[in-house]
């Protein structure tokens, strides 16, 4: 059992006698109200998504998960297709269970795929992954005051904004929890 305040993204819990994964989980304390916690949750068994609030101190059924490390194969007609490292097994996910995910795959890259009872329920990616620009605007010299951003088209499609002082063909670090530019990399 954990507490609703003990919840993250990609935990999943027990709620009836069906399995949810919470996608999002924003702690809230206001004035005299108790804290709450609001949950965006996919329902593993329909796939429908609700979002809710509750209490910070409501109990949850917490289901553990297994990770196995699967290797990014291809994309096709919106299936997403992993190999096991050892098994040499396939599996795929549609394009609808990857999400906002898809933007930092990149081919042969590999990641960890969460599992229930040998199901494949959802991918793990790793906290920052290194993109090249494909497209951006060139910047102008002189405009420092601040922090000054422009868009930039990634290899996968992704728009991010920049630094000014980042060109196509370079490459930069994004932080896939939020989707931003972290920093260019040698």
């Amino acid at each position: 059992m954990k507490e609703a305040q003990e919840l993250r993204a990609g935990h999943v819990v027990k709620m009836g006698n069906d399995l949810y994964m919470v996608l999002n989980a924003t702690y809230f304390k206001g004035g005299r109200n108790a804290a709450v916690m609001r949950m965006k949750m996919k329902n593993l068994t329909n796939g429908s998504i609700n979002e809710t609030a509750y209490k910070a101190q409501d109990k949850f059924d917490f289901i553990p998960l297994e990770k196995k490390q699967m290797q990014f194969l291809y994309e096709s007609d919106g299936m997403y297709t992993f190999m096991d490292q050892e098994t040499y097994d396939q599996i795929q996910f549609t394009k609808e269970d990857m999400g906002d995910n898809i933007y930092f795959l990149k081919d042969e890259m590999v990641i960890d795929v969460s599992m229930i009872d040998e199901r494949p329920i959802g991918i793990v990616l790793p906290i920052n992954v290194d993109l090249k620009i494909e497209y951006t605007e060139p910047g102008n010299k002189g405009d420092s005051s601040g922090r000054v951003l422009k868009p930039a088209k990634l290899e996968t499609g992704y728009q991010v904004n920049v630094p000014l002082f980042c060109n196509i063909g370079e490459t930069i670090r994004i932080d896939t929890r939020t989707g931003e530019y972290v920093e260019r990399v040698k």
